[in-house]
């Protein structure tokens, strides 16, 4: 006997408002004054209970696509055949860890699948720790690296915010690498190498508890300090600090790898560096929870101490079926190029309009990862954090959805799924410009 499943009520937006506040976490929160019941995915967009289309402007996740049909009929066939944990010899997973190392530097081959991004940052923190018998971290300043106890404590983002507890004794925070708003300026050709001094600063405080730094934490790109691209040369030098101090170089690339940079697979390759530890999640499976770390040999041998990694779930069946059809959909339909020349049309487009509308302070980028920051005036930058909101909400009623990051909360954050077409930008730069006008 087959069982059906139970139908599922089509409850109206208040309701569902009603439950999730009696039922569900408090501390979840919805996007926008009136939120959206969203029922289904395609490409760009998403698409409301009455079947109304949504830009949608932020959803790094569903990286090729909302239900890209390639992935998910690898993730159907498997499903349907075999799901089960790593103890059993099976070719998915080596499959996937040979196609996934093959896009990386040669020295990064040894692969650890977990089950998010931030599964992969608490790995990468073990086996720093493991690898170099330290405890002390640095980290870059608003960065976030997860949503676990050991990532809150990296992550200034949450521990310097509302709820948080402030800086843990062991974490040294490095300043952000702004070169718009920060202390050295984008016109300053040393200014990745004068902001890297500051993670030289935080070995030396490292060193004055007594203690030695296990990793230096960096997103190739910042997120949450809002969508920041670091100065050229940046990675180099805080490398080159961190390294002679005995730490490994750890680059978090969740929320921008996988060609979303463009240029580049991976966004760390801009910098001219290559990590000891790379970590990625959002876009790896397009939705379905995974993630992974990819590491030297040397620092994963040290790793094998003798007490086992065993995860579950992470590089089951499915999910490395469903990451090679990812990785196949990036290569098959160009989608690197089309991150790099839409990226590239938009980011003029935004300049564009940044020659009328003063309230556009600056705008940056890579690939489709886009950052515009908006500000009151120009001389002292004050922060348009209520235009920000303003200019969200309305395009939201005008069907295109994005949101906002960064320190003052005035950052417009541009990552859409890598299937965004340059009609989908030019749609975007004239409802951005009526907004600027409202």
């Amino acid at each position: 006997m087959i069982t059906t499943p139970h139908a599922i009520p089509n409850r109206h937006v208040q309701e569902l408002r009603e439950l999730r506040k009696k039922h569900l976490n408090p501390a979840l929160s919805l996007s926008y004054q009136e939120p959206l019941k969203i029922v289904k995915g395609a490409g760009a967009y998403l698409y409301d209970e009455q079947g109304n289309a949504y830009l949608d402007m932020v959803n790094n996740v569903c990286h090729v696509g909302h239900c890209h049909p390639a992935v998910v009929a690898a993730g159907q066939a498997q499903m349907a055949q075999l799901n089960t944990n790593t103890r059993y010899l099976h070719d998915n997973i080596v499959e996937y860890a040979q196609r996934l190392s093959a896009t990386l530097p040669q020295e990064l081959s040894v692969v650890f699948l977990t089950n998010s991004g931030t599964e992969a940052n608490d790995l990468a923190l073990r086996i720093a720790k493991t690898y170099t018998q330290a405890n002390d971290i640095i980290v870059v300043d608003h960065a976030y690296h997860g949503n676990s106890p050991s990532m809150i404590e990296l992550s200034p983002y949450k521990f310097n915010s509302k709820g948080g507890s402030g800086r843990p004794a062991h974490i040294q925070v490095a300043e952000i690498p702004d070169d718009y708003r920060g202390r050295f300026l984008r016109e300053d050709p040393q200014a990745g190498e004068r902001y890297a001094q500051d993670v030289q600063r935080a070995v030396h405080d490292i060193h004055q508890r007594g203690q030695q730094p296990a990793a230096f934490y960096c997103e190739s790109i910042l997120g949450c300090g809002g969508q920041v691209v670091l100065p050229p040369s940046y990675l180099q030098h805080a490398y080159g600090h961190a390294r002679a101090a005995g730490a490994v170089c750890i680059a978090d690339e969740v929320q921008v790898g996988f060609g979303r940079a463009g240029k580049h697979f991976w966004a760390f390759e801009s910098q001219g560096v290559v990590p000891d530890i790379v970590t990625m999640g959002k876009p790896i499976c397009n939705g379905h929870p995974m993630g992974a770390v990819v590491t030297r040999p040397e620092i994963a041998q040290a790793f094998l101490n003798g007490m086992e990694y065993f995860n579950t779930f992470a590089g089951n069946p499915v999910s490395c079926a469903m990451g090679l059809a990812v990785l196949d959909v990036i290569q098959d339909e160009h989608l690197q190029k089309n991150a790099a020349q839409v990226g590239d049309y938009l980011i003029n487009g935004l300049r564009s309009l940044q020659t009328r509308h003063p309230i556009i302070g600056d705008v940056r980028g890579m690939g489709l990862f886009i950052g515009v920051e908006l500000v009151k005036n120009h001389e002292d930058k004050t922060p348009a954090t209520k235009e920000t909101r303003s200019i969200i909400e309305y395009l939201k009623t005008h069907r295109i959805l994005l949101s906002s990051d960064g320190p003052h909360d005035n950052v417009l954050k541009i990552k859409p799924p890598i299937v965004f077409t340059q009609a989908n930008a030019e749609e975007f730069l004239q409802r951005l410009e009526e907004a600027l006008l409202v």
